[in-house]
């Protein structure tokens, strides 16, 4: 008779799979992150342009690894961790740090209290977007999104570098701008997501002619334009939270909408 210990079984016949990590989205997440690296790194040899430019790129990189390893069926659990370190340096500490070297030095405590305050902020709604990525409405932030609260800051200090402002005479206005966009990230205010708006649809002409308008606007004066338009967007949550009250809807983002929301990889 032949012992059963010698008949091969399933897990010796077959071929382990090796564990790996997908490429591409994982290469624009670390190019996300070099952004904010590179931006920190700027601003210590005080070349505050290249530094808070650098903070756009990386919100332009942000906003396509996840489309991207969704477009290419590569998400995964490493992916999602690997992009909310990445914003944390991005969108987090390198906000904070750039605006502390510019102008926050000078105030003494309050100045590094102001850069602190961001930076925990940042952490805190990025935390908090990972445990409530399944039960908010996929139409709206809980919280202003940390690339826009970055934007805000970068953007400031971007316009006032181009204008030829000295850091000195608006250090209390970036001392506000940083705390208001801090503690912005971790309210319960809703902030439209623009999630819904499917590139895939079909749209009339005149939207394309709408795009190529507002590229123009923008390449007319980027610090400028660029910095009121997240200035609009830092405060529209506020009105969308007064509208939701004046008409007695619900103001929490919290389980307002029975979809799915389809947001992972996608670690604002």
């Amino acid at each position: 008779m032949q012992d059963g210990s010698d008949q091969p079984t399933q897990s010796s016949t077959e071929p382990r799979r090796s564990k790996g990590i997908y490429m591409l989205p994982n290469m624009v997440t670390l190019a996300a992150l070099f952004g904010g690296f590179y931006a920190v790194v700027m601003a210590m040899n005080g070349r505050y342009d290249l530094a808070t430019v650098a903070i756009f790129a990386s919100m332009v990189l942000d906003s396509l690894d996840g489309r991207i390893a969704r477009m290419t069926n590569t998400q995964s659990a490493f992916g999602e961790q690997m992009d909310s370190l990445s914003d944390m340096v991005s969108f987090g500490a390198a906000p904070a740090l750039i605006a502390y070297e510019w102008t926050l030095r000078g105030l003494g405590r309050w100045g590094w209290i102001a850069a602190f305050v961001y930076c925990a902020c940042a952490a805190l709604r990025l935390a908090r977007f990972n445990v409530n990525t399944t039960v908010v409405d996929k139409r709206y932030f809980q919280g202003l999104p940390s690339p826009a609260a970055a934007a805000l800051v970068a953007g400031f200090i971007w316009l006032m570098t181009e204008t030829g402002v000295k850091p000195e005479d608006v250090a209390w206005i970036m001392f506000a701008l940083t705390l208001y966009a801090g503690l912005t990230m971790v309210t319960n205010v809703p902030f439209y997501s623009f999630k819904d708006l499917s590139l895939k649809r079909s749209v009339p002409f005149a939207a394309l002619v709408l795009v190529a308008l507002g590229i123009a606007v923008i390449n007319i004066d980027p610090p400028t334009v660029l910095f009121l338009l997240f200035v609009v967007y830092g405060v529209s949550g506020y009105g969308v939270y007064a509208w939701r009250r004046v008409k007695g809807k619900p103001t929490s983002v919290i389980s307002t909408s029975t979809d799915e929301p389809d947001e992972r990889g996608l670690h604002q």
